[in-house]
């Protein structure tokens, strides 16, 4: 059986969440669907798949697994694409969008330049803390901060996000720093609306006790204070402005921490890295126009020195 074909329906049915669903894409039998994925466990030695009679949910060897497949079948489609596409010019109108404060940082000033090499593509950049629906409307992409929720698009991980939580200096002289997570419940907490597109909470990682099986236990809280707001830059603004503590990627404060203007709160128990995605709709065959959208994200944010020249 064709491993390529393997790894395809893999990724098929971990992102429509079910065989049947899968199969109908493909306008195969689900019992097909069913032996490659079969097969592929077999050939790994793994389950990517725990089954039931109602519902498909992937392992955590299957979750790991999906985000390595996604990259590797972009990066087979576009090899194969700069070879059959040959001289042709990458054209057509590309729709992206990304939140508002790294888009304004991270995304909007890469637009012209991507627009000098591929002068034929005409961009729109919709720029919105609201949760895109990318497909329903109508976008080729979208560059999505965070953890991802489950769904039938595909990612592509651009670079890792860093967060950590920061307050004034007159704040902290004023209320005190927490010594730990569990002490944000008693200080003010500048947070995102409920509506906004960071759903999880606040994470930390807390250690494992000395002699305790597994690793560290990564918590979400969810703190709470007087202000909260949908736009990410006005509780920036705010937290600089000393009314509460704030939790910010890294580089929407790395230079407020430098200045002095911020203080790093809680580092010790700052969580692993989540990522900084590009997600699309599923396609046989993405625009070369998209593909090589992608490809100049990917490049540009891979650079080691792109991050200490624009935190």
């Amino acid at each position: 059986m064709d491993r390529l074909k393997q790894l395809e329906s893999f990724v098929s049915v971990a992102t429509r969440g079910s065989l049947t669903a899968a199969a109908k894409a493909e306008n195969v039998a689900p019992a097909i669907m069913g032996r490659r994925i079969d097969a592929l466990e077999e050939r790994l030695g793994v389950k990517l798949f725990v089954r039931t009679t109602r519902r498909i949910t992937l392992t955590h060897e299957g979750s790991a697994f999906l985000e390595d497949c996604q990259r590797l079948l972009v990066e087979f489609a576009n090899a194969e694409a700069s070879v059959s596409a040959g001289g042709v010019k990458a054209s057509g109108h590309l729709r992206v969008t990304a939140p508002a404060g790294f888009g304004r940082r991270h995304v909007a000033p890469l637009v012209p330049r991507f627009h000098a090499l591929h002068p034929e593509v005409r961009i729109s950049l919709n720029l919105s803390d609201r949760v895109i629906d990318v497909a329903g409307e109508g976008y080729d992409c979208a560059v999505r901060v965070g953890d991802l929720p489950d769904s039938s698009l595909v990612s592509l991980r651009l670079a890792d996000n860093r967060r950590r939580c920061v307050a004034t200096p007159q704040f902290i002289r004023r209320h005190g720093a927490p010594r730990h997570p569990a002490d944000l419940v008693r200080f003010a907490c500048l947070t995102l609306s409920s509506d906004a597109s960071q759903t999880r909470g606040w994470a930390f990682r807390l250690p494992a006790a000395p002699g305790a099986e597994g690793g560290d236990e990564v918590i979400h809280l969810r703190p709470s204070g007087p202000l909260d707001c949908t736009d990410g830059q006005v509780l920036h603004d705010w937290c600089l402005a000393g009314h509460g503590i704030a939790w910010r990627s890294n580089w929407e404060v790395e230079a407020e921490i430098d200045a002095g203007l911020l203080i790093p709160l809680l580092d010790d128990f700052a969580a692993p890295p989540n990522g900084v995605y590009a997600v699309f709709p599923q396609r046989k065959h993405l625009p070369l126009r998209v593909r090589l959208w992608l490809d100049f994200l990917k490049a540009q944010y891979e650079m080691p020195e792109y991050w200490g020249r624009r935190a």
